[in-house]
């Protein structure tokens, strides 16, 4: 990093009034620690705590409502009802910024932000920001797509410049649930710091660590990581620790703790400096992650700019009903309902996803899969193929359904019903992104009947059958039970190799192919690699039924 830059006072009007002028608080050494704070934390997320003290020479409105309100005079007229004192305080709140320089981000970002193209704000940048820039531990509600990445990016990388040579490193960490994830927060992270010297580290499962160690060596500013490879590295990475840590970032907080991270974040909780920044953001506010709150952050902004549960306007719902047996030739049916558009299909299961991909790229589709089961490099992989456009179809298990930035997804189709709610939401989130119209079919099964009567009550509508005439999809019932044929002998075939492998103690993880597997799967025109994720095509391909009729 160069010189620090002066900082800018702190504007007591921008985002929240008087909550932008609070200074930093300083953090607890440990959750239990930080929990005896926890309803002083609470009460100021809602409004409903005195203002903390101003900082020096910073002058600070009086909060309405507050322990240090003045009594109304005794000819004061009557109080207005509830909903119009809302109203009143709707009216006299300050409109949020326009632009990122309106929130108080500095000219260097703010030109970084110009060559991204971030013309202006979204909802929760807007909010946000202020908040942020001002010294606040923030809590974010938003659904994935909103741009919260910027919300605290930007923060962190002004606090850097502020800092300058003397901001020790690592100077932010970041923590998301899944691979893809963090790998795209640090892009952004480069993208908006990369040309004032921001080094950043990423630090996920399934890569070789000794090389991560290496990075780790020197001295990035941002580490982020998702949370398993990250208490890894600190058990066993020689040199590596935080103790100069300035802030701490939760996304997607609430599936974090859904998959069971909880050990993971204490181990990193637990030796964090107390001198610290805070943000959270998270598509729901479980009590989860109230219990979090409550454990890392002190008197944090809350802001919300999501509808609980809401699905966009412009996506268009609906769900075919059909026995599960036919499950293969409705989603054949429905992608070629797409004429050739992209579309991702989720699934539940690892074994769902490969079976799928092999099947949809012998009917003749340009299929590939991601899953937990696949090396980072081939998940990286698969993910570049499909946003390039090489791809049109992602087959995928919920690795996918939050915070990838894919900008065109033409329709989701679930393949299985979600059995947790609010994963729909999620997942046909990936399309009518941005304003655009998008369309999310559902196949209900008589398996899957309880799970979508949920999903409908959740998002509080009754959603139309999809137009598909059952006699027409069945005529593909043939060439479909071919596709499954071959898909299930490249999966027995790949087993084999790799059971082979293991014998000879040759293996290492999959993703390779086996000469004995190889030379089988070639003996057939038109077949794939072995391995159901992202290998290319290695003969003449297996000419689609569906682009015949």
């Amino acid at each position: 990093m160069g010189t620090a830059r002066p900082a800018a006072a702190a504007d007591p009007t921008a985002g929240a009034g008087s909550a932008a002028a609070a200074p930093a608080n300083a953090k607890a050494a440990t959750p239990r620690a930080a929990a005896a704070g926890a309803a002083d934390a609470d009460a100021d997320a809602g409004g409903g705590a005195p203002a903390p003290a101003p900082a020096a020479g910073v002058p600070v409105p009086p909060r309405q409502g507050g322990h240090n309100s003045t009594p109304p005079a005794a000819t004061t007229a009557p109080s207005t009802t509830p909903a119009a004192s809302l109203a009143a305080a709707a009216a006299a709140a300050p409109p949020p910024p326009a632009t990122f320089a309106e929130a108080g981000v500095c000219a260097e970002l703010v030109d970084a932000c110009t060559r991204l193209n971030f013309t202006k704000p979204t909802p929760i940048q807007a909010e946000a920001l202020p908040l942020a820039l001002a010294g606040r531990d923030v809590i974010g509600l938003a659904q994935t797509g909103s741009g919260k990445t910027a919300a605290f990016t930007l923060p962190i990388l002004q606090a850097l410049l502020d800092a300058g040579p003397a901001a020790g490193t690592p100077y932010a960490v970041v923590m998301a649930p899944t691979r893809e994830l963090a790998v795209q927060i640090a892009h952004v992270f480069v993208a908006l710091g990369g040309d004032l010297g921001v080094r950043v580290v990423t630090l996920t499962g399934g890569e070789d660590m000794m090389e991560q160690a290496v990075a780790l060596a020197k001295r990035p500013h941002v580490v982020v990581a998702t949370p398993g490879r990250l208490v890894d590295h600190l058990e066993h990475t020689k040199g590596f620790s935080m103790r100069s840590v300035r802030f701490l970032v939760l996304d997607e907080a609430d599936r974090l703790l859904n998959m069971d991270f909880e050990a993971e974040i204490d181990a990193v909780l637990s030796v964090l400096p107390r001198e610290r920044r805070t943000f959270l953001f998270s598509a729901t506010m479980t009590s989860q992650v109230r219990k979090l709150q409550r454990a890392c952050l002190v008197k944090p902004a809350k802001v919300s700019v999501s509808d609980k549960y809401g699905t966009v306007a412009t996506l268009v719902q609906s769900f075919a009903f059909m026995p599960a047996k036919h499950k293969d030739c409705y989603l054949a049916y429905i992608l070629h309902s797409l004429g050739g558009k992209t579309a991702i299909v989720f699934v539940d299961t690892q074994a769902t996803a490969g079976r799928l991909a092999l099947m949809l790229r012998a009917l003749g589709y340009a299929a590939t899969a991601i899953h937990g089961g696949l090396a980072q490099s081939a998940r990286l992989e698969a993910l570049g193929k499909f946003k390039a456009g090489e791809r049109a179809v992602l087959v995928a298990t919920d690795v996918a359904s939050r915070g990838l930035d894919i900008p065109s997804v033409d329709a989701v189709i679930n393949f299985d019903v979600p059995s947790y709610g609010k994963d729909y939401i999620h997942r046909v989130g990936r399309t009518a992104r941005a304003g655009r119209s998008g369309l999310a079919v559902s196949l209900v099964s008589q398996y899957d009947v309880e799970n979508f009567q949920r999903v409908e009550g959740l998002i509080g509508k009754k959603l139309p059958k999809y137009d598909a005439d059952e006699a027409t999809v069945l005529l593909l019932a043939e060439r479909v039970a071919e596709a499954q044929r071959y898909a299930a002998a490249e999966l027995r075939e790949a087993e084999e190799a790799r059971r082979e492998r293991a014998s000879r103690g040759g293996g290492g993880r999959g993703g390779g192919r086996g000469g004995g597997a190889a030379k089988g799967i070639n003996k057939r025109r038109g077949a794939y690699a072995a391995d159901a994720d992202v290998a290319a095509l290695d003969g003449e391909r297996v000419k689609g039924v569906l682009s015949a009729r």
